[in-house]
């Protein structure tokens, strides 16, 4: 069960558990292999697809040279299954001898050089989940040195094949690892997906001293269906997750799966603004030497990652549930901006909804601008009062950045009753 005792946190903590690597105060962006290219070892007949070092370098090479790198697209993430059966002589990990031939760190010295930082995966226990060597507790520390010794960038720790024991020693046992190599390596931990993501068995508090990032729930899956599941989930329990979600510590609802094969561009779209409210890492698994134009224009949408990036850190949530299936989520952000999106669950025809800023909760006196994420068009001149009406199609949405004209009084200061574990120590409500 993943709640520490105190005497066990003060006894880590007087070890120096904390993470202390400065990194990631907005969430991550990137690409990652697992949903897209799983456990393809198949070289012989796949050699375009298995999990090998000429596909992350082709990754590499699309991250560069196809725009993404510059919007902040910057991390290439090894999954599983990049590993021999077995560890060395040293007991130290080594990758699969034909698939990786020039090792893990010819890897990351060519995605460096690119200008890209590389992330890679293990798994705190006897057995990665797809077979191979885990991180067992007495391997933690030699595991730590290899990884900084090859320059990684990022490590993604799973929990498959180790009991709730064992990760409530060894995810902390990690931190102090990496902190003693003396390298900033990202820390992604899966503790939280396997102890059933919510209070009291998980102890966020604790899990944001330790961790950057942390995934809570299940595996997205290449369906629309999943993508509603985790959407379900994580706003179901916004109450327990949101308030400890901030720079440096991020909830992680999994992999954008835009650009694959089962969402439509409404839902494409719909996945995209609603990662974005959530504040959540944005880690692409597609094929990006093949991606559409259309993915790629909601991947490369600017205003768009400029919400999801927005430097307070506060995650959105859902503020209205309306009983003819249209659904309201809010984040504030900063300059007294805020991110407005209209998601619709209906599956008939486009619908019409009507509402105010006012019905909204928005408060003072100004009179606001708001611009249409994906269409690009600006409403002018929008007062509290004031009734307008979005279209949003089935299984859509429509995202809108809204700021203040004048801002003659804090726009959100009443929001606190969506953020009520925040409180009046929040500085965006001040």
């Amino acid at each position: 069960m993943f709640l520490p005792s105190l005497s066990f946190l003060l006894a880590i903590f007087g070890f120096g558990c904390c993470l202390d690597n400065g990194l990631m105060n907005r969430p991550p962006m990137g690409w990652l292999a697992w949903e897209r290219f799983r456990c393809n070892i198949d070289c012989k007949k796949d050699p375009k697809n298995c999990i090998s070092e000429r596909l992350f370098m082709d990754m590499a090479d699309r991250l560069a040279h196809d725009g993404w790198k510059e919007l902040g697209y910057n991390y290439v993430n090894i999954d599983d299954c990049w590993m021999a059966k077995r560890r060395d002589a040293s007991g130290r990990l080594v990758p699969d001898p034909e698939r990786f031939p020039n090792g893990i760190k010819a890897l990351a010295d060519y995605i460096h050089y690119k200008g890209l930082k590389l992330g890679i995966y293990s798994d705190l226990g006897v057995y990665t989940c797809g077979g191979y060597p885990g991180t067992t507790l007495d391997k933690i520390e030699i595991d730590a040195k290899t990884f900084a010794e090859w320059e990684v960038d990022m490590l993604k720790l799973d929990g498959c094949y180790s009991s709730s024991a064992e990760k409530a020693q060894g995810y902390p046992n990690m931190t102090i690892a990496l902190n003693a190599t003396g390298r900033p390596i990202a820390y992604s931990c899966s503790w939280p997906a396997y102890e059933g993501g919510l209070p009291p068995k998980v102890n966020y508090t604790f899990l944001g001293d330790i961790c950057n990032l942390w995934r809570n729930y299940d595996d997205i899956q290449d369906s629309w269906d999943s993508v509603l599941e985790i959407i379900d989930w994580f706003f179901g329990n916004q109450d327990n997750l949101q308030p400890f979600a901030g720079p440096g510590k991020w909830n992680d609802p999994d992999m954008l799966i835009v650009g694959d094969f089962s969402l439509s561009r409404e839902e494409s779209k719909s996945q995209m603004a609603l990662w974005a409210i959530l504040a959540a890492p944005l880690f692409m698994s597609n094929d990006l030497r093949t991606i559409s134009k259309q993915a790629k224009e909601i991947l490369q949408n600017e205003m768009l990652i400029k919400i999801n990036q927005d430097p307070l850190g506060i995650q959105g949530r859902r503020i209205l549930k309306e009983k003819f299936h249209i659904e309201v989520y809010l984040r504030p952000l900063s300059n007294s901006a805020t991110a407005l999106a209209f998601f619709s669950r209906r599956t008939d025809m486009p619908y019409h909804y009507t509402t105010s800023l006012k019905k909204l909760n928005y408060t003072g006196n100004s009179a606001y601008e708001a611009h249409d994420v994906y269409n690009k068009k600006t409403v002018h001149v929008l007062k509290l009062e004031t009734n307008f009406t979005v279209t949003v199609n089935p299984s859509g949405i429509v995202m809108w950045y809204v700021s203040p004209i004048k801002d003659l009084d804090p726009p959100h200061k009443d929001f606190q009753a969506y953020y009520p574990k925040r409180g009046e120590t929040d500085p965006y409500f001040l």
